[in-house]
């Protein structure tokens, strides 16, 4: 066998850099040349196993913790792993029993609370997940996204008060938590604290929203309670950041068109089918079943674009961003937050 080029630890280390970027793929390469030098090597496995999972592959991934766990029966993160892969295949009490095991390995390491914690919010199970980021709450309290993923959490179980002294606590654990702040400000609007609402939309600059939805009722809200007049130098940044965010022109209706003749070529467009949480199964091009998706949820909206980034704000998914840039990694994503499934 040829020399290799890195040592076990470096694959290793490469391969989560380019993982925590978003290149799974070249991470995937990445841990497979590894594995041909170091075919013992744990690390290399449980990498595998989450790259696999990042990339949907969970019949893989599964064969990968498996694999970590021959070697190493006790290892925290290939337990945590083996049981996120079995609540794909809708085992949940196997996955459960790994869990309490890799807990029990891992002592109080907040990474594999979080890990645990949002694979059960996943997969609804939130009663779980709530004794999970309670228990990583306690034991690191001064952990900004603990104290969020416990809020979100409540909300889902329908303790409102629960939820938003989590997510201030988030707040003032970390103010640059805007994820944190865009919920609790739309929790605060829902119950009609109008005037909580928009001073949480505020506290963070026009520039750095993300959720359109946000912006649009910040400056509803400053003209209702200030009467401050569209199109006033107030409101210039804000209306400027949503005319961004919602263009008229749709990209995401045009990017989905493009995705759609590359993969159907001559044969038509590509069909696919989606799996609501409630049961109700959309069909079609992935451009139709966004428009069905919007349907289905009497939203209101200019466009595809401009639903996906709402969508994507209103259903903060604990640990996972719905990417409101690219629809079809916007439907994957919504897929592993439990929103719905892709049939394949």
């Amino acid at each position: 066998m040829a020399e290799p080029l890195l040592s076990c630890e470096e694959y290793d280390e490469r391969a989560h850099r380019e993982y925590d970027e978003g290149e799974y793929d070249v991470a995937l390469t990445t841990l497979n040349e590894g594995l041909r030098y170091y075919p013992h090597s744990v690390e290399l496995y449980v990498g595998l196993g989450y790259t696999q999972l990042a990339r949907e592959e969970y019949a893989w991934a599964k064969q990968a913790f498996e694999r970590a766990l021959v070697l190493d029966p006790n290892h925290e993160d290939a337990l945590a792993g083996l049981g996120e892969a079995l609540l794909w295949f809708g085992r949940q009490d196997e996955a459960q029993a790994l869990f309490e095991r890799a807990r029990e390995a891992g002592g109080d390491d907040l990474d594999l609370l979080m890990s645990i914690g949002r694979a059960l919010y996943r997969e609804k199970m939130y009663d779980r997940a709530q004794q999970v980021f309670e228990e990583a709450v306690t034991i690191h309290a001064d952990s900004a996204d603990a104290a969020a993923a416990l809020g979100y959490t409540l909300h889902r179980l329908g303790d409102e008060s629960g939820a938003r002294r989590q997510l201030r606590r988030a707040l003032r654990l970390n103010a640059q938590h805007h994820e944190a702040r865009v919920y609790l400000g739309h929790m605060l609007y829902d119950r009609g604290d109008w005037a909580g609402a928009l001073r949480e939309y505020e506290r963070i600059a026009p520039s750095d929203h993300w959720d359109p939805v946000a912006l649009t009722r910040s400056i509803e809200l400053r003209r209702a309670l200030f009467g401050v007049e569209e199109g006033s130098d107030e409101l210039r940044d804000w209306e400027e950041r949503l005319s961004a965010l919602t263009s008229d022109v749709d990209e995401i209706e045009v990017m989905l068109a493009e995705l759609e003749d590359r993969a159907g070529g001559a044969g038509g467009a590509a069909l696919h089918c989606i799996q609501l949480a409630g049961g109700l199964v959309l069909t079609g091009t992935w451009q139709e079943i966004a428009n069905q998706l919007q349907n289905a949820g009497g939203a209101a909206a200019r466009g595809v674009s401009e639903f996906i980034s709402r969508h994507a704000a209103e259903q903060p998914a604990c640990g996972i961003t719905l990417p409101a840039g690219d629809p079809v990694e916007f439907f994957r994503a919504g897929e592993r937050a439990g929103l719905w499934r892709i049939e394949y």
